[in-house]
């Protein structure tokens, strides 16, 4: 009986991994880990929920490399223990931290989810409107807090291909919920069309978009953007309402 509360633990780490697991296309590797003692489980208290994983791939193709995320003080159903799952008496806050990496981006922007959007899209360019076809994205993330973009897009019309490339600076919008690129400088190419580059440059907030690593019964509000070399890092706020278990 000694290790019955232990094992209890364990059951409610595993129901906790296989509900988050199944909300997500792939996964890579994925740990959750309650902190709390049996007496204070039976009351409904857990001092700590650990949630690390490693490769998520969300909807749309987005992959995370990494995700963490940390809550204290959580109060819980204790009769929902017996059935081995994590039932939240009430809401709680939690501290998340996302990486992306620039191929997990890339891997986003070559999707058929994101070429689908662009090519459903009808654009001006030089005075003509448009369909548009993305032959290949190529986004990057060279230093000094920017994105970089190069992009062959085919003008189904007139089957020509054109080169758009720009660099921006990723900000948080103020709700936390949203990326906006600022400072946009164009590459060497001469803009073909105004209405492109914005389209573009609007995918990319809206793969940057917070609500995408959105889980059910979990939501991020982000309060810091950490752009490096090859990599991006969201530090958030995340609001819990429901823990996802088997």
């Amino acid at each position: 009986m000694a290790d019955s509360p232990g094992l209890g633990k364990q059951a409610l780490n595993k129901a906790a991994e296989i509900g988050l697991s199944s909300q997500l296309d792939e996964v890579e590797n994925l740990d959750v880990n309650i902190k709390t003692d049996p007496l204070k489980l039976v009351q409904g208290e857990v001092e700590a929920v650990t949630i690390e994983g490693e490769g998520l791939v969300m909807q749309k193709d987005l992959r995370m490399e990494e995700l963490e995320m940390q809550m204290t003080s959580v109060a819980i159903n204790p009769l929902s223990v017996a059935f081995g799952k994590i039932e939240l008496t009430k809401p709680t806050e939690a501290k998340a931290q996302v990486v992306l990496t620039e191929a997990d981006i890339n891997r986003a922007f070559n999707s058929e989810y994101v070429r689908s959007q662009l090519q459903s899209q009808k654009i001006h360019i030089n005075e003509q409107l448009m369909t548009i076809d993305p032959q290949h994205i190529d986004f990057r993330l060279p230093g000094d807090g920017k994105v970089a973009l190069n992009a062959s897009i085919k003008l189904v019309e007139t089957g020509e291909n054109q080169q758009v490339a720009f660099s921006a600076v990723p900000r948080i919008s103020a709700n936390g919920k949203t990326v906006a690129l600022e400072n946009v400088e164009y590459g060497e190419s001469q803009e073909i069309s105004p209405e492109l580059t914005k389209a573009l440059i609007d995918e990319t907030s809206e793969i940057l978009n917070l609500s995408n690593f959105d889980l059910e019964g979990m939501s991020l509000q982000v309060n810091q953007l950490k752009v490096e070399v090859g990599k991006l890092t969201l530090q958030a706020e995340a609001y819990v309402e429901k823990i996802p278990s088997a």
